[in-house]
């Protein structure tokens, strides 16, 4: 994925939050949700990352700052859509000509390292296909490059996505299934609403197309707003092609509106986070009240018992028994501790 770049749309006011920060600063598991995206992103293997900000723009740049690595950001002062959002971005996709580049939300923090190079794959397949990168449960197969892969996922209540239609029903790997629109909920007849694959709102596009399309895109006579989904039929009549990845984990389409969607996504990295560290042999008998940060280390044979909370970049050692009622923040704790009914923060114990 040399040479790729991303573009992460972060403008969003979030009013159902009732918070004074933008969405993407809600935190899931103790970190923000744009940081799980940069994160993803990063950890894919692409360090030329804009932000795209908007409401309340100063407190997400702010928290950029604090990264140790550089990310640009662009502002888009009127909520005009998502491909008007893009449309701020043009100077960085000038920059990356030639390449391919990444498109997503900010406040979808379970698109996965594995989804984002699945997606790439089929993007932009130059040779051998890599079994440790590709999902082969995947019924598309890539054959050449793409105008555009849209990130696609199937969910068990599709309501208000925009649906996935393809060209034809024939899924294999060797005849491939192009995709022929996303059509949104409102603009489905009673058919399309009965698919349960929709758009994820992540997109790998070849940058020097999506640069042209952006400069052929319309407002929607209905609302005033550039959507970008609107790139897709842009593209196809370009003819250049257009494909879904299928992501395999159906979470990479959550989001949050309010603080009992962002309740949800916490739990659902809650236990993502505890089943790791169980798999890796730590003894997690109750997860009961037990809230461990993506950023924590623990060995294995330790025992964390309920109520215990273990944040920051902490490391605990092997053999320890850590709560219960124990909250651990940014702490260094050797083998062998035995640690309960306290608050530490910034320690060294044992």
């Amino acid at each position: 994925m040399k040479n790729t770049s991303a573009i992460i749309l972060a403008g969003g006011e979030g009013k159902r939050m009732k918070s004074n920060r933008p969405k993407v600063l809600s935190e899931v598991v103790f970190r923000p949700m744009i940081r799980w995206v940069i994160d993803a992103v990063r950890e894919a293997g692409i360090k030329d990352i804009c932000v795209v900000t908007g409401s309340k723009k100063e407190f997400v740049e702010e928290y950029l700052k604090t990264l140790p690595f550089e990310v640009e950001t662009v502002y888009q002062p009127e909520r005009l859509g998502t491909g008007h959002a893009v449309m701020m971005a043009i100077p960085f996709l000038e920059k990356h000509r030639g390449n391919d580049v990444l498109i997503l939300n900010g406040d979808a923090p379970f698109i996965g390292v594995e989804t984002i190079r699945n997606a790439y794959v089929v993007q932009n397949q130059t040779g051998e296909i890599d079994p440790e990168v590709f999902d082969w449960e995947s019924p598309r197969k890539p054959s050449e490059k793409r105008g555009c892969t849209v990130i696609s996922a199937e969910v068990e209540e599709p309501y208000g996505y925009g649906r996935i239609v393809y060209e034809t029903d024939a899924e294999d790997f060797f005849h491939l299934s192009t995709l022929k629109a996303i059509v949104e909920e409102k603009e489905a007849t009673d058919e399309i609403r009965k698919i349960k694959e929709v758009n994820s709102g992540a997109y790998w596009f070849e940058t020097d197309i999506l640069l042209d399309a952006l400069g052929k895109l319309q407002k929607s006579t209905k609302t005033g707003e550039y959507y970008l989904t609107d790139t897709i039929e842009i593209i196809k009549n370009s003819g250049n092609a257009v494909m879904a990845y299928k992501a395999k984990n159906a979470d990479s389409v959550l989001g949050a509106n309010d603080c009992i969607q962002l309740a949800q996504l916490n739990e659902i990295a809650r236990m993502r986070i505890l089943k790791k560290h169980m798999k890796n042999g730590v003894n997690i008998p109750c997860t009961d009240g037990v809230i461990i940060g993506k950023n924590v280390t623990i060995a294995p044979n330790t025992t964390i018992l309920p109520s215990t909370i273990i944040k920051g970049n902490s490391v605990i050692g092997s053999f320890c028994e850590i709560g219960p009622a124990v909250l651990i923040d940014k702490c260094e704790i050797g083998d062998g501790q035995i640690i309960s009914n306290v608050s530490l923060k910034n320690q060294i114990i044992g």
